[in-house]
């Protein structure tokens, strides 16, 4: 077959990939490794980085090859690859090439401030930088509403789960928050009848790091092809070859540690099985945001918080933490299966975590929207975080609306993603337990390969082969079903 546009663009994205891989491990030693002194070199290195990425996915060359393409007579694959760099080429062609450097200049200063400002509680400092973030964020926002046709949140959230839109994340949350806060009352109610014995500390960092090592390795982890590092705000970054993980240390606590580096792998192993045979090209990325969390969250919640998964880490907590009551199995799963309102997203239980996501939901969409300014966030953020979860943050930014890095890293649109994650990942274990009955009697034994082998089938394999719609369907044999979601918390904590 005669494809030379098909191969030309090929050969460009397999360029942007490379240099992509090199963007990511820096953006990783900038977290990871990079002295504070080195954070307005890194900075502007970065934005130049970003200018050139930006100017490769935006050559004039590609349009008449994107339309030359068309015409070919291209495999099944290949349409669906070309599909996703039209999708690359509409949403660089988007945004002028000031805007894209400016931003990344604004976010690099913005977080690597935000990591002592936030220990220092110091919420009027880290507004002076947020408020650039925020601008340059709206003025993205205008450009990709301008190029889609869609408002300005929705153009945003496009870029982290294609076709979703706020009128779906309202009809889904606006559920949510018509059962989740009886839920989480009726639980604890339940779970106050419970003996909990609370492990003691301190915990040292060195056996914390060796525990969750050891939970990657358990979990099929790759070390050939990545490690595990320390950052303030955890994450999963790289490329498939050199995934990078991070999490954060509490001597005082090893769970979110724990369960942090768990929920991690689950991003990490996506990015590690992604279809070897397309790495360089678009078809071979995770589809979006919301099925990669739906990869941690199966990972740390439908996995880590099964009854029959603390049997399986507790002796791996004994080896390294040593041999303390709180660690024996059954306590040890009522310690990760239990339901308290706090003020730390990533530290959440399963049941309130959507809570988390609906507040900062509700704030970042009319800040997008210019609704909103930036220093009415903490006053929105009080009275959420009292409505949803009943916790008094007034005067508390570091434990409230600074504890996150996204807004300063301008990743607005983001958190409805780690829901939609959520119900994905339940949804996932649904069919799971139709495909496999014996699902539960397997992680009990210790065998978590079924889980692992639908994952890398259905979800990993796929990258972005189809459209997040289909590949949900072909994945679960029917659309997202929020009901999955509930039915999954009923039966773990009210069962």
């Amino acid at each position: 077959m005669s494809t030379p546009a098909y191969l030309d663009l090929q050969r460009r994205h397999e360029r942007l990939h490379h240099l992509g891989h090199m963007q990511h491990i820096v953006e990783w030693d900038q977290s990871a490794n990079m002295p504070s002194k080195g954070s307005d070199a890194r900075s502007l290195a970065l934005a130049e980085m970003g200018g050139l990425l930006h100017q490769l996915a935006t050559d004039p060359a590609l349009k008449a090859l994107l339309e030359a393409a068309e015409q070919e007579p291209l495999s099944e694959h290949q349409r669906a690859n070309l599909r996703e760099m039209q999708r690359v080429w509409r949403s660089a062609n988007a945004l002028p090439q000031r805007l894209v450097e400016a931003k990344s200049l604004a976010r690099s200063r913005c977080e690597h401030a935000w990591r002592t400002q936030r220990q220092a509680n110091d919420w009027a400092g880290y507004l002076v930088n947020l408020r650039e973030v925020v601008k340059l964020a709206r003025e993205e926002a205008a450009c990709l509403s301008d190029a889609t046709g869609l408002s300005r949140y929705d153009a945003l959230m496009d870029q982290y789960e294609p076709g979703m839109r706020a009128s779906e994340v309202d009809r889904v949350f606006g559920d949510l928050r018509s059962w989740l806060p009886g839920l989480i009352a009726d639980v604890q109610v339940r779970q106050a009848q419970e003996l909990l014995i609370r492990p003691q500390g301190p915990f040292p960092k060195a056996a914390q790091r060796a525990l969750g090592l050891d939970a990657m390795r358990l979990m099929g982890f790759d070390f050939e092809a990545g490690r595990l590092d320390e950052s303030v705000h955890p994450f999963c970054g790289g490329v498939p070859e050199d995934v990078r993980m991070t999490t954060r240390y509490r001597e005082d606590d090893f769970l979110p540690s724990l369960m942090g580096t768990i929920h991690e792998t689950g991003h990490g192993r996506y990015e590690q099985n992604r279809p070897r045979d397309w790495i360089t090209q678009p078809v071979s990325q995770a589809r979006s945001m919301g099925l990669h969390e739906s990869q941690s969250l199966s990972f740390e919640m439908q996995l880590g918080s099964h009854p029959a998964f603390a049997q399986l880490l507790s002796p791996l907590v004994i080896q390294h933490l040593g041999a303390q009551p709180a660690f024996e199995p059954g306590n040890l799963n009522r310690l990760l299966t239990r339901v308290q309102p706090g003020l730390i997203r990533v530290d959440a239980d399963e049941v309130t975590y959507p809570a988390h996501v609906i507040l900062r939901y509700e704030i970042e969409r009319p800040l997008m929207e210019g609704l909103i300014e930036c220093e009415d966030i903490p006053a929105l953020w009080d009275t959420k975080m009292m409505e949803l979860l009943g916790r008094d943050t007034r005067g508390n930014f570091k434990d409230g609306c600074m504890q996150d890095v996204h807004w300063g890293g301008g990743a607005f649109g983001y958190f409805p993603c780690y829901t939609l994650g959520a119900m994905y990942a339940a949804q996932w274990f649904a069919t799971l337990r139709r495909s496999v009955p014996d699902l539960d009697t397997q992680i009990a034994a210790g065998n978590l390969q079924p889980v692992f082998d639908w994952l890398n089938a259905n979800i990993w394999s796929q990258g972005s082969r189809w459209e997040t719609p289909e590949l949900v369907r072909r994945a679960s044999g029917e659309a997202l079903n929020p009901a999955h979601f509930k039915a999954h918390l009923q039966a773990r904590y009210l069962a």
